[in-house]
């Protein structure tokens, strides 16, 4: 059996990644003084008041952001209706702000490394309740695709920053692994619970209230954050000398540029795959190839002479990580294509309305917390693998569920345990993936580590 954590979790608490932050003079100075931080116990562990406040805080951010995304999933043509949003443009509230977040995840884990984890998530968490408020406040639909993107960049720079808070706070151990587990189901269920209650906003009180609602709990949020969210010890002052050369810059605009140009030409291809065709979705695809060949040899250039590289070339050639960031892309693209397909499914064929639809959706976000409660609990007891094999198959069972259902079928025979199913695969990958990658990499680097698989789920949304 073997002993690595990339592999076994049971074997945890002999990971190497103390070891790799105590090599590093500068994280391993910022660990000694948040231990001996007032918000610490004299064991070293964070209190269970901050405990509580960094949990709750990254659940409910990363929580609200998916709550929002299935609030549109449902509501949106109540939504085109309101603001004369063109047909064409139809999926644009929801794709665009996946494609905006995926873009940046990999700048922002860089700018968290920079300037402080707790800084640019406090930043993303103020942003994102201004134009979740500027959402719902739209009165065209230019406006509100606008508003959406600025949405999607405001919480890539929360995501990677949690990340990076999390393990700065709590030691290998229960307690970030249930903080791991709660950031992680906020996602899905977010996402579920948005579907369910969409449906209730558009018949009843409107879509907007929906974006009101959420600004105002993000707004809260922020504000316990800004006053009792713990440090994670002190940063060297930012330097121009810093700026320049501690961040792989050209390596961040040449990834964000390609997934922005990919992203963009699947988003457009959408209405009609013969969209393809067109010129400019050619000329995107061809500069896109271009980009992804100068990113790699790029990075292969910074790896090669010592200098930052936003994701090394030598990362792949770990087996582990490439399978879990090729996990988390196919079962995340299942489980979002599960619920917007399903949607469809309930209004269009059912021809079901929007609270009818949302009642449908509730057996998600209950299998999804369930899911996250026993994960948080055994997952530092089970091997790795075996918890990824499991949640990959569950996350398989749903849409094969959904695809041999029956209109005329009992919504038990299928289509119930296809939406208990789905957020359940998700959420337990997602946990999974975070702890098993944050093992890898030392404290410092921490927030890029997380940059770089969280945007395949959001590219996938896109």
């Amino acid at each position: 059996m073997s002993t690595t954590t990339t592999v076994e979790l049971v074997n945890a608490p002999a990971t190497p990644l103390p070891q790799l932050s105590a090599s590093t003079s500068t994280t391993s100075q910022s660990l000694n003084q948040t231990i001996v931080s007032p918000e610490y116990g004299q064991n070293g562990d964070l209190s269970k008041g901050k405990t509580m406040v960094v949990i709750s805080s990254v659940t409910c951010i990363t929580g609200i952001s998916s709550l929002l995304a299935g609030i549109v999933t449902v509501c949106i043509p109540a939504m085109a209706r309101d603001v004369h949003l063109d047909g064409n443009l139809l999926l644009w509230p929801a794709s665009v702000y996946a494609l905006t977040c995926g873009c940046t995840l990999l700048l922002s884990g860089a700018m968290a490394d920079l300037y402080g984890a707790r800084t640019l998530y406090l930043m993303g968490c103020f942003l994102q309740s201004v134009f979740t408020l500027a959402c719902g406040l739209a009165n065209t639909g230019i406006q509100l695709i606008m508003f959406r993107a600025f949405a999607g960049i405001a919480i890539s720079m929360c995501l990677p920053s949690a990340v990076s808070i999390i393990t700065h706070a709590f030691p290998t151990g229960k307690r970030r692994n249930i903080a791991f587990a709660s950031m992680g189901g906020g996602q899905p269920i977010g996402f579920s619970v948005g579907l369910s209650v969409g449906g209730v906003f558009t018949d009843t009180i409107g879509w907007r209230w929906g974006f009101h609602i959420a600004a105002i709990i993000n707004t809260i949020i922020f504000l316990i954050a800004l006053k009792w969210l713990p440090g994670i010890g002190k940063r060297d002052p930012v330097t121009w000398h810093r700026f320049r050369t501690e961040v792989d810059w050209v390596g961040a605009f040449l990834a964000s540029a390609f997934l922005s140009m990919v992203s963009y030409v699947l988003a457009a291809i959408t209405d009609s795959t013969q969209d393809i065709k067109k010129p400019e979705n050619i000329a995107l695809l061809a500069i896109s190839a271009v980009l992804i060949g100068g990113f790699v040899a790029w990075v292969e250039r910074q790896e090669r002479l010592g200098k930052p590289a936003i994701i090394p070339n030598s990362l792949w050639k770990n087996r582990s990580f490439t399978c879990i960031c090729i996990s988390v892309f196919m079962v995340w693209g299942a489980f979002n294509a599960t619920e917007q397909l399903s949607s469809f499914y309930f209004q269009y064929v059912q021809r079901l309305t929007a609270i009818d639809t949302s009642v449908r959706f509730l057996p998600a976000p209950v299998g999804g917390v369930l899911a996250n409660i026993v994960a948080g609990l055994v997952v530092h007891r089970v091997r790795a693998d075996l918890a990824i094999l499991i949640a990959v198959a569950l996350a398989c069972l749903s849409p094969l569920l959904m695809a041999i259902a029956d209109p005329a079928w009992s919504y038990w025979i299928c289509v119930f345990w296809a939406m208990f199913m789905n957020a359940i695969g998700a959420d337990t990958l997602f946990t999974i993936s975070n702890l098993l990658i944050t093992s890898l990499f030392p404290a410092k680097k921490q927030a890029v580590a997380g940059g770089v698989y969280k945007p395949l789920p959001k590219s996938v949304k896109a």
